[in-house]
């Protein structure tokens, strides 16, 4: 049978659609040429990062004006605010000290610190330490700075051995413990005579290096750890920058199912060597242990265990008197504990426990009683999520924490600041203007500089007391009219009920600066719904590295989060259990066709997707599992199998032991399944998720004779594709949804730049 090419053009016009000129040399030129022209240089009195000034009511930021930036200081208590410095003096002093022309008005000063009485400052600048006393007009150069010590850095895939430490002093000076041949020892520092506390470790069953003195000095505790073997990835660089031939890299990388080592908290009395060896019978199938930590009386150590699985959390205890080991406090669920959202907060009255828990489905504090073990109240609660606890005032009894979801009839999303006292009342919100905020405290908790946005109105900053969050004085509005006159178009909230036709799913929609609504646009979806997190933009951003750009060639880019992901309800994120090619995509479908009816000049029969990272398995998911509605992906560096992928991950989100479930949710297994076109970029270095998880794909959809496209890129770690990644991607949906030919690279003006790392998983 004759293959006939399809004229996607002349179906539009035969449909009723409008077709328009799109993904031109124009268009491409158009969108390279926004990162320079939405950059937040072009956005004014925005980026306020206040600095308190240590034991003062005052602080200091950098303004940033048309004219350039300007140093200042702020007296909450007087509410005033003055320039920090003069900036034509510091600038002359600094261009007659260093040889160098230095302008008033784009003074830097690296690492600066001010005084308490505002008049020295010490700083950074053209790699010179220096001091400055502003009265006085003084400038000191102190010096070059020293290049710091160049530390070797533990790639964070690394598991810590405990095996290396420094020699722990104890509390009142007499002893220095260490470990030496794997036991743990103490000398005398007085007398220098050596005493050997264990003789039971071995290379295979050591203690750890993590020795802890009991508070009153007669008591050491560490654990003894059996260690697992080792998983390792290995990498070949292709194209080193020193040499010619290429280079193998090799990496710790522990994988779902690999063994772990095992921990046992012990306890040695110092004068007459008695060992404390707990059973283990609570803490038996260990994920991580984590501790110990001795009580304040010195009497017993506390330590937390997460069980395998992660069906179980305990909060244990180990009496240093008896070797009981008793639960504290328990967390249990069904499909996982969300061990992530950890927090705890002994007291130091020794008798209580603030604890973090989504057992009522939201995320709360509660109130744990030591000695019973029991939880004396709840101290938050509601259908809203506590997001951070950002300081417990134990003198005042009163919790200071952010929070999302707490206002009605307004994206749930967005973070405010509260406070509550420890009894559970006093709820007060700081921050109530809506938008996501950001905040900085006096460190006697007095005030609060508050920064808040969303992604459609720029950033408002003021003052406010912590007490009750009225504002004391405005700080700072962000001027954007630069970026107005630049063609900016602000990204639209858009809310409409998910899959089970109720619950509202939030997302936003990006239009190209030339948008028109008499035309019809094809839909390109930027997903990244990996379980853990929250991840469509809430707060103000002129210019998005993966969104932004793309538009530009007659998209409407879209990203939404589905179920499956956090911070509205335990039910919520638990739709990914064992189910991550689920990807929240019947969400995401519900919610593009909700606004395609909202707006027709959405095509819904034109929709593509990419992402990368867990945001590359699921845009490769979209096609094997909905072609329908899906019709292009890009996936970059996806864990398309999870089984090759790192072990935290997957093993919260898929169970343990490994089983079907992990087979049933691999685009690997599934690939012969695709029917629609696949563009799959890989760095070859990719130190997150293992490239061999992107070439077993591709050897899937080779052997099941499937036409793709694959983009390496030759030195590149975990990324979307980098520069030559990203024209890839771009060209590929304006020939797949456009149905155009792209124009060639050499006519283009201008080119891409290197992308944002991507987001880690």
């Amino acid at each position: 049978m004759k293959k006939h090419k399809i004229n996607l053009a002349a179906i539009l016009l035969f449909c009723g659609g409008t077709v328009f000129a799109q993904g031109t040399v124009e268009d491409y030129n158009r969108a390279y040429s926004l990162k320079e022209k939405f950059s937040a240089k072009h956005m004014f009195y925005a980026d306020v990062n206040p600095q308190w000034i240590q034991d003062t009511h005052s602080f200091w930021y950098v303004r940033h004006t048309p004219e350039g930036n300007r140093y200042v200081s702020v007296d909450a208590d007087k509410q005033e605010r003055k320039e920090l410095f003069d900036h034509t003096r510091l600038a002359n002093a600094l261009g007659t000290a260093s040889g160098k022309t230095v302008n008033p008005e784009a003074i830097r000063l690296e690492r600066l610190t001010v005084n308490k009485s505002l008049d020295t400052l010490r700083f950074v600048f053209n790699r010179h330490r220096w001091t400055y006393v502003t009265r006085e007009n003084q400038l000191t150069d102190n010096g070059p700075l020293s290049a710091p010590a160049r530390q070797p850095q533990r790639h964070w895939m690394e598991r810590d051995d405990e095996k290396t430490g420094h020699p722990v002093p104890s509390p009142d000076k007499k002893w220095l413990a260490y470990i030496k041949e794997c036991n743990i020892h103490v000398r005398n520092l007085a007398t220098g005579k050596e005493k050997q506390l264990s003789f039971d470790g071995t290379p295979g069953n050591y203690y750890s290096t993590r020795i802890h003195w009991s508070p009153d000095g007669k008591k050491v505790a560490a654990c003894k750890i059996r260690p697992a073997e080792k998983r390792y990835v290995y990498y070949v660089e292709s194209s080193p920058a020193d040499q010619l031939q290429p280079k193998l890299h090799k990496q710790e990388y522990a994988k779902p199912g690999d063994e772990l080592p095992f921990k046992v908290p012990c306890i040695y009395e110092v004068e007459n060597g008695r060992a404390v060896i707990p059973s283990t019978a609570l803490f038996d199938r260990q994920y991580e242990l984590r501790g110990p930590k001795w009580n304040g009386d010195s009497r017993a150590v506390t330590f937390e265990y997460n069980q395998r699985g992660h069906w179980v959390y305990r909060v244990l205890e180990l009496s240093a008197e008896t070797g009981e080991v008793r639960t504290l406090i328990e967390e249990t669920g069904d499909k996982y504990v969300n061990y992530t959202r950890h927090f705890r907060h002994d007291l130091r009255n020794g008798c209580h426990i603030i604890w973090m828990s989504e057992r009522d489905n939201w995320n709360h504090l509660y109130l744990y009683d030591r000695s019973t073990a029991k939880p004396i109240r709840q101290i938050t609660r509601g259908e809203w999520y506590v997001r951070e606890v950002l300081r417990v005032d134990e003198a005042n009894g009163l919790i200071y924490f952010t929070a999302n979801g707490m206002q009605p009839d307004e994206d749930p999303y967005l973070i405010r600041y509260y406070r509550i006292g420890l009894d559970g009342k006093g709820l007060t919100c700081l921050t109530p203007e809506e938008g996501t905020h950001r905040a900085w405290f006096s460190a006697d908790m007095n005030y609060l500089v508050d920064v808040y946005s969303t992604v459609n109105r720029a950033p408002t900053a003021v003052l406010r007391r912590a007490k009750d969050g009225q504002i004391v004085m405005p700080l700072e509005t962000a001027d954007i009219s630069r970026l107005l006159a630049n063609g900016w178009k602000a990204p639209e909230v858009f809310a409409a009920p998910g899959r089970d036709g109720k619950t509202l799913m939030w997302g936003i929609i990006i239009r190209p600066t030339n948008f028109d609504p008499t035309k019809k646009y094809p839909i390109v979806e930027y997903i990244y719904q990996g379980p853990g997190d929250q991840y469509v933009p809430k707060s103000f951003r002129p210019y998005d590295g993966y969104m932004t750009a793309l538009a530009e060639l007659g998209f409407i880019v879209v990203m939404v989060d589905g179920m499956g992901t956090s911070f509205r309800s335990r039910a919520f994120e638990n739709m990914c259990y064992r189910n991550l090619k689920d990807a929240g995509l019947p969400d995401h479908m519900a919610w593009i066709r909700a606004a395609a009816r909202k707006y027709p000049y959405m095509d819904i029969e034109r929709v593509g997707i990419y992402g990368c990272s867990a945001g590359g398995q699921e845009a490769m998911s979209a096609v094997l599992h909905h072609p329908d509605f899906y019709k292009a992906a890009y996936s970059a560096c996806g864990c398309h199998d999870n089984r090759m992928d790192k072990i935290w991950w997957n093993e919260l989100w898929l169970g343990y032991p490994v089983g079907e479930q992990y087979r049933a949710n691999s685009n690997v297994e599934n690939a012969h399944l695709l029917t629609r076109p696949l563009m799959l970029a890989v760095g070859e270095l990719d130190d997150n998720v293992d490239p061999a998880s992107t070439m077993q794909v591709v050897n899937a959809l080779t052997k099941a004779n499937k036409d793709f496209e694959l983009v390496v890129i030759p030195g590149a770690r975990h990324t979307m594709g980098e520069a030559f990644g990203e024209h890839k991607r771009y060209d590929f949906f304006v020939r797949h949804l456009l149905g155009k030919n792209p124009p060639a690279w050499s006519e283009l003006e201008t080119k891409p730049d290197k992308l944002p790392t991507a987001q880690p998983q």
